[in-house]
């Protein structure tokens, strides 16, 4: 065998993937730490997606295509089972009342006089009180933590409705889905050599 030979198959092993397990759509759990009852019935969430625009050249011959510079981030979207005393449903109704102020303006300086729980050794990012960081974490099939996926200044924009109907003949329980806005976020991988 050739060095040459060699090299090519030393680079074809290298580039084989070398973890060939899939991620599974039910390793994971959310938190939010503004919500905290909200995070633990979360059932489904939605890791967003990413928008580039591009921009257009024109040429004599065809339009050429090239990279925008501002990045788009889609919404977060969370389901979550509805406890029976409406705790959860009410955190994120509460939080969208004292965002959005509808009956008066005691609503919204109350909110934000809410104590924000934070981590211990990082300063509060808004003096208003209004955002809540949120974690993702992703497990592998051993349900091991994998990767966090960290969301800055979440706040909710939407809270489906809850439909009650008489008319059901099977016991059904409600969900609820929330919307949030959020600053940025970002993967990151967990090193797992104490799990």
């Amino acid at each position: 065998m050739t060095n040459e030979t060699r090299q090519v198959r030393f680079a074809e092993q290298a580039s084989q993937p070398t973890n060939r397990n899939f991620l599974t759509p039910t390793g994971f759990t959310f938190q939010v730490q503004r919500a905290p009852k909200v995070t633990y019935y979360g059932n489904l969430i939605t890791l967003p997606g990413l928008d580039l625009p591009f921009v257009v050249q024109n040429t004599y011959l065809k339009e050429v295509p090239y990279p925008g510079d501002v990045l788009g981030f889609e919404d977060l979207k969370l389901r979550f089972l509805v406890d029976s005393n409406l705790e959860n449903y009410m955190e994120i109704q509460n939080w969208l009342r004292g965002l959005g102020f509808p009956e008066s303006l005691q609503e919204i300086y109350d909110f934000q006089e809410e104590k924000r729980p934070y981590k211990r050794g990082q300063p509060e990012k808004s003096q208003l009180n209004l955002y809540s960081d949120g974690t993702l974490t992703i497990l592998d099939q051993l349900n091991n933590p994998k990767f966090k996926v960290v969301f800055n200044d979440l706040f909710p924009i939407s809270l489906t409705t809850l439909t009650f109907d008489a008319t059901l003949t099977s016991e059904q329980f409600f969900t609820a889905e929330v919307v949030f806005k959020y600053t940025i976020y970002e993967i990151r991988e967990i090193d797992c050599s104490q799990c």
